[in-house]
């Protein structure tokens, strides 16, 4: 099924119409009114990704973060000032959200080719979609048409976006949440195979859980001392700048970084698929592209709901 057809397919369901589609996002919003939108968003990326690769997956996590608080409503890229609390200093932000600029960078180069007209939240699903393809993941067509946000919830973003502890049940019951099925989270969840986590965020994993393998723990520790050095980086995977399936080979091999990545096989319901996605990448990257639109499609703001940011980080 091509993506076009599954999202028309997705949005004929009734129990999601209401909360996920009744938006008509469209692959073709800007044809007449901004044209070059999507050449001037890859050019932006290459350039940004080519210098540090590890952007992609940066930029692909703050789309992930933005959908989940709210919907995709680019209310991730506003910031705190003394009258307005936003986001990037939620505990799944702070200190590791990041690639904020190159989304300033876009936004200044669509505002000088077809002002106040693109909104913020669907220049992050652009350039989401072009870090994957840059790190040689798969394309997709990405429905248009979002708003931007006037506000923001710290306190959304705290509950709802799923810590790196999660158990296998807590992130099902959190993706569902989001009118996300446990394949999706499981086909999601292999974004995880491009850039890098804090050892803030695994400390716990290689130094008390028991299902993982002891080599791959030891090499971890070695940066990511007992206490201190929470901020030291490790791969996700061991390809980290290449999109592919190595994040599930890793899984069957108890080499997953995250408890939350474990989780996934260990011996549950996502066991099957984590072995599918493991020996076949074409799978997992036409499921990956899938899940993809249907995560940028959560609640967006359409019509005359919210507004077209002329600043990505300030209300207008």
């Amino acid at each position: 099924m091509g993506l076009t057809k599954f999202f028309v397919a997705l949005c004929v369901v009734p129990l999601l119409a209401s909360s996920f589609c009744s938006a008509q996002l469209s692959a073709t919003f800007y044809a007449s009114t901004c044209p070059n939108l999507q050449t001037i968003v890859r050019n932006a990326m290459t350039g940004a990704v080519n210098g540090q690769p590890r952007l992609a997956a940066s930029i692909l996590r703050l789309f992930f973060h933005d959908c989940f608080v709210n919907g995709c409503d680019g209310s991730i890229l506003l910031d705190d000032t003394a009258t307005f609390t936003g986001e990037k200093n939620a505990n799944p932000n702070r200190n590791s959200a990041r690639g904020f600029e190159v989304i300033d960078t876009i936004k200044t180069r669509v505002e000088a080719a077809c002002n106040a007209t693109v909104s913020c939240a669907d220049i992050l699903a652009l350039a989401a979609r072009d870090g994957v393809v840059l790190l040689g993941g798969p394309s997709w067509t990405v429905p248009l048409g979002r708003r931007d946000a006037r506000t923001a919830s710290q306190s959304a973003a705290n509950s709802q976006i799923p810590s790196p502890a999660s158990s296998l049940a807590t992130l099902i019951s959190m993706f569902s949440a989001k009118g996300l099925s446990a394949s999706d989270m499981t086909a999601l969840s292999g974004g995880h195979t491009i850039g890098f986590a804090r050892c803030t965020s695994f400390r716990n994993r290689i130094y008390n859980d028991t299902n993982i393998d002891a080599s791959f723990a030891t090499t971890r520790r070695a940066s990511c001392p007992a206490s201190g050095g929470d901020a030291n980086l490790a791969p996700l995977d061991g390809t980290q700048t290449r999109f592919d399936n190595n994040y599930y080979t890793n899984l069957v091999a108890r080499r997953g970084l995250l408890h939350s990545d474990q989780e996934l096989f260990n011996g549950g319901s996502q066991d099957a698929l984590v072995r599918t996605y493991s020996t076949n990448g074409a799978t997992f990257a036409r499921d990956f592209a899938a899940a993809m639109v249907k995560m940028g499609n959560i609640s967006p703001l359409t019509g005359r709901n919210g507004e077209i940011r002329r600043n990505c980080r300030v209300v207008n």
